[in-house]
Parts: structure tokens; C-alpha cells; sequence
């Protein structure tokens, strides 16, 4: 447990009860206490023996955190043949009495707090803890409407109060240009956004392209900033390049890098995606906000996970491309649609996710896969994911009523996502 950096272990000594146990009523209100004051965010429960099962679960039931109980193994008998102890019966009693009262738990199996397995998993479950922690409670931006054609991007926010505490907090298009009109060109965090943009990337827009961009990612990390935001989902065509004059692509993912999860297209349930996943890799690494599209040519087994250029420049494999939008330059002129970051993402095995919900009952898509480096140049920022079978994932996202946003993480955080969601009441789909 040493071993685990992010993690802050709060543990009753001697001191508090015999042993550091917990063996009954009064030593279960003493560690309620010290864990409440302590602020735990998450309880681990190992049966030592066959010990007092009402203790243990009135801990749980007075933290309302996740709870993850493990048993131990078995010493050899005694000379007489008397049993030394029952963890393995011990377990049942308390893993049954969490069952009745319906408080969701993690079961780590029959093992040693000393073995290296255990701190992996103790590791992991730090993670599902910090999913609940950011998402239960979460407040997310919505800045403008989302676009008319669009679907796809509908929620409703009466099931994210109810349900997980949430807040969505609007912010007009209007009042955005606004803030951003504001700012000088000379403002010193303006200024160093655009050197710093100029330093890790190919730039092909012009001055004015990239201090607009330094403008709207500062305006919006103000906006985040002052209403304590975890993320926000934003219009990102075409009244901002109409009325703007640039795309926000670049400046999304910018935000995205600094912890600031950002989709596109005011798509609130993908955002929350994103919260699931960064909070999943305990911070250590930030998703990307795709579209699901095109097969492989070759490869039937491999996808293209896309998007317009909104990749955080984290994820990069190699050269960044500051650019017109592909798409909308046709439409509006290129003269409008400067800002996007056009790149290929570094290889690697991913988890990809997305939340829906209908009728009032949400589920989360969860499954793996990894990138595959390329030599082609495509527009855009994008990466190619082999899944272990497209057909299948592809039948799962059609039938299951999942939508073409998703979200991309690096690592393998399946574990760590499908607990969270037993722990929010979300329904787990595996493709």
C-alpha cells in the first residue's frame, strides 16, 4: 500500500481499537469518525475471520463511498484440528449483509494485503473512487444551443439533477462573444497562449486566427473557472465561425489538456464521457472526443476514430498542423474556419466509451481497443483503433441505441469504469 503514491491510506490504530479492528458496535462508531473527519473517499473491508458483520456493514452504510471487500487466506489447522480462523466464512456474512441493505460493493477476491496483486488492485479501485468523487455532483457548461440537425446531442437534464446531483450551467453564444471581445490582443495570457501554441506546432493560419483562438480559450477557462466547471460541451459550428471568425477546435483541445473536458457540438452526455474516463485514469492522462467512423480498407477489424482537429496536443504522435476546417471551409471560406489541430494520435491500447440515456436510465458503452500507428496524412485529428471485432462493437452501438460521439483515453481503465458505474446505478453494455 506504501507503493501507491496517489493514494492516502486512513487506517484505525491500536490506539482507537483493539488491534485497529473492528469487532463491534463501539469500535465501529470510533472509526465512522475518524473516517468521516478524514474525508475518505472510498472503503476497503477485509475479513480477517469470522468477525462481527453489523460492524462492518454499519461502517459502509454511514460512509455512502464505495466499498471494496476482500477476504484472506487460511492458516493450517491447530494441533487438536480446531480451526484457527473463517475469513472464508466471514466474507459470505458480510458480503451478504451489504446485498440486503443494497449497497453496491467491489468483491477483490480471497487474498493477502502483502501480495503485489493487492495494491493493483486497491490502485485501481482509487480510480472508480475518483470517477464517483468528480462525476456524482459534477457541474458541465453549455455554451449555445446544440445544432438543429443534430439529435444525436439531446439529453435531458432533469435525470443529471436527480439522479447524480449534477448541474448544467448555459452560457450564450452571445455572452461568450462578449468575453472574448473584452481581452486585449496584448493581454499577457493571451500572448503567451499563442507563443506557446506557436512552440509545439505547425502553424498555417495567420496571426489573427491564433490570438482569436488564445482569446476564446481564455474566455472559456474563465467561464469554467468562475462556475466551477468540470468540463463543458460547446456549439462549435457555424455561428462561431459566422460570427467569430474561427473554428474552436484548437482551443477545445487546449482546454481538454488542461483538465477541462471539451465536446463538441453541446454534446452534454459526451462530456460527462470524457469526466468518466479522465477521472478513470486518475488524472494522469486526458480522452479525446471522436466520431465513430469509416472501416479499415484492409483491415476489417479497425476503425477510424475522428474528428475535426479538437485532439489535445498531449496525445499527439508526432507534428501538429494548425489549419483551415476540412469540411467547413467549403461552406463558409476558409478565411473563416482557422483553428483546428490536425494530427495523428500516439499509439497504444485505449478504452472507448459513451453514455446515453433513455427513458430516465443511462448506460455506458465499454470497451477496448488499440491505435495503430499510419503512414497516411489524413485531415483532422484521428487515430486507427483495432477492436477484437468491429462487427460486433458496430451491432452493439446500432441496436443498443448509442449515438456516432464517443469517447477515446489511453491505458486499459475498463475495470476501473465498470465498477464506478455499480456504484452510480449505470447500466454496463460490453461490446
Amino acid at each position: 500500500m506504501g507503493r501507491l503514491e496517489e493514494v492516502e491510506v486512513v487506517v484505525p490504530g491500536p490506539d482507537l481499537t483493539p488491534g485497529g479492528l473492528v469487532r463491534g458496535d463501539e469500535d465501529a462508531e470510533k472509526v465512522v469518525k475518524l473516517f468521516q473527519e478524514a474525508g475518505v473517499e472510498g472503503l476497503i473491508i477485509g475479513t480477517m475471520t469470522f468477525g462481527d458483520e453489523v460492524s462492518a456493514v454499519h461502517v459502509a452504510e454511514e460512509l455512502a463511498v464505495p466499498v471494496l471487500l476482500f477476504g484472506t487466506k487460511e492458516g493450517p489447522f491447530v494441533g487438536d484440528g480446531r480451526r484457527r480462523s473463517d475469513s472464508f466464512c466471514g466474507t459470505l456474512s458480510v458480503s451478504s449483509g451489504l446485498y440486503r441493505r443494497k449497497i453496491p460493493f467491489t468483491f477483490l477476491g480471497v487474498i493477502f494485503p502483502e501480495e503485489p496483486e493487492f495494491a493493483e488492485h486497491v490502485r485501481k479501485f482509487a480510480g472508480t473512487c475518483m470517477v464517483v468523487r468528480e462525476f456524482l455532483g459534477a457541474r458541465i457548461g453549455l455554451v449555445g444551443p446544440r445544432p438543429e440537425r443534430f439529435e444525436t446531442c439531446a439529453y435531458d437534464e432533469l435525470p443529471l439533477m436527480e439522479q447524480f446531483g449534477q448541474r448544467v450551467v448555459p452560457l450564450s453564444l452571445l455572452d461568450l462573444f462578449i468575453a472574448v471581445r473584452e481581452l486585449s490582443d496584448e493581454d499577457p495570457e493571451v500572448v503567451g497562449i499563442v507563443r506557446d501554441i506557436r512552440g509545439r506546432a505547425e502553424v498555417e493560419v495567420s496571426d489573427e486566427v491564433l490570438v482569436k483562438s488564445a482569446k476564446l480559450e481564455l474566455a472559456l477557462r474563465d467561464f469554467a473557472g468562475s462556475k466551477g466547471l468540470s468540463g463543458m460541451g460547446v456549439q462549435c459550428w457555424t455561428a462561431m465561425e459566422e460570427e467569430y471568425g474561427i473554428s474552436p477546435c484548437l482551443a477545445m483541445g487546449r482546454l481538454t489538456d488542461q483538465g477541462i473536458m471539451c465536446a463538441c457540438e453541446v454534446d452534454i452526455l459526451g462530456v460527462l464521457t470524457m469526466l468518466i474516463q479522465y477521472s478513470a485514469s486518475m488524472k494522469r492522462t486526458v480522452p479525446y472526443f471522436i466520431d465513430w467512423t469509416i472501416r479499415h480498407q484492409e483491415d476489417e477489424n479497425t476503425l477510424l476514430a475522428w474528428h475535426c482537429g479538437n485532439a489535445p496536443m498531449s496525445l499527439a504522435r508526432g507534428p501538429i498542423c494548425i489549419r483551415g476546417h476540412s469540411i467547413l471551409d467549403a461552406l463558409l471560406g476558409e478565411e473563416r474556419v482557422g483553428g483546428t489541430a490536425e494530427m495523428q494520435l500516439r499509439p497504444g491500447a485505449v478504452t472507448l466509451n459513451r453514455l446515453v440515456e433513455y427513458e430516465g436510465r443511462f448506460k455506458l458503452l465499454v470497451t477496448r481497443g488499440e491505435i495503430v500507428p499510419s503512414d497516411q496524412k489524413l485531415r483532422g485529428s484521428w487515430a486507427w483503433v483495432k477492436v477484437p471485432d468491429l462487427d460486433e462493437l458496430y451491432r452493439t452501438l446500432v441496436e443498443e441505441g448509442f449515438v456516432h460521439h464517443a469517447s477515446l483515453v489511453h491505458g486499459d481503465l475498463t475495470w476501473e469504469i465498470r465498477e464506478f458505474c455499480k456504484f452510480a446505478g449505470i447500466e454496463v453494455v460490453e461490446a
